[in-house]
């Protein structure tokens, strides 16, 4: 009985989790489209997500383009198949790698700092201020941030691709001994609409879960300065499981036939 007490004590925290949770998103996802807007603080989350991201996305992306290429070739050499690396690359960055990969290191970095912030302030009691003075802290603090995660994840992820088949061609090119004009030829008629649009839905869906994750537990955060460390390690694990569950389900949706 103590087992079972134990279990139903989880199953009935995991749902007073997930009802928080919800009606969190639920005023959230509200306060984006009633005014008053604060155009500036979104221009500023926009920086802050897209901009400042670049460098890391670039290099996760540029890295990852190159090992496929090399992996690739390693695997396709056995069967005289090392045409279709061209092909494997750009589907592989444009579909899955370059969104998920993209998505985790934002994650890890917007995330984390969402959380840091909102969690100060909370724990400083600046948002019980901002409501005292009659400042709506969904509108001011969250609404930015998930418009600027919702806007700039595609943004980011588009970059990523470019770069990451970069990667790709280049040690192709220069490592592999592979024929420039062939390779690029090759990627362009394997690439097609649907792969590039299934991953910029997947990283607009992604940038929603790390901006609402972020807020979320900066703002429930309690207990000080050990509560905001708390939250924020919890905004980036929960963020990181609820991108590859996302993942899968928006893959399912555009390629489960």
């Amino acid at each position: 009985m103590n087992v079972l007490a134990v279990i139903g004590s989880v199953f009935l925290g995991f749902l007073e989790s997930l009802g928080r949770l919800s009606i969190f998103t639920a005023h959230a996802v509200k306060s984006v489209f009633i005014p008053p807007y604060y155009p500036r603080h979104l221009i500023r989350q926009m920086v802050e997500i897209g901009y400042f991201s670049l460098p890391v996305v670039g290099l996760t992306a540029i890295f990852t383009g190159a090992v496929l290429a090399l992996q690739s070739y390693t695997g396709f050499s056995r069967f005289n198949a090392e045409s279709s690396i061209a092909a494997v690359v750009v589907i592989s960055i444009t579909r899955e790698l370059g969104p998920v990969l993209a998505g985790l290191m934002v994650a890890g970095r917007v995330g984390a700092a969402m959380a840091a912030e909102i969690g100060t302030m909370r724990v400083t009691e600046q948002i019980d201020a901002l409501t005292t003075l009659s400042t709506n802290p969904f509108k001011y603090l969250i609404a930015p941030r998930l418009v600027a995660g919702l806007a700039m994840l595609p943004c980011l992820v588009l970059v990523a691709d470019i770069i990451g088949v970069m990667g790709g061609y280049m040690v192709s090119i220069h490592k592999l001994g592979f024929n420039p004009s062939t390779y690029l030829k090759t990627t362009f008629d394997f690439l097609q609409f649907k792969d590039v649009f299934s991953g910029l839905v997947k990283a607009a869906v992604f940038g929603f879960i790390i901006s609402l994750l972020g807020c979320y537990h900066g703002f429930n955060s309690r207990g000080g300065a050990q509560g905001v460390g708390q939250a924020t390690t919890n905004a980036v694990v929960t963020a990181s499981i609820l991108i590859l569950l996302s993942n899968y389900l928006v893959t399912e949706l555009f390629f489960g036939s």
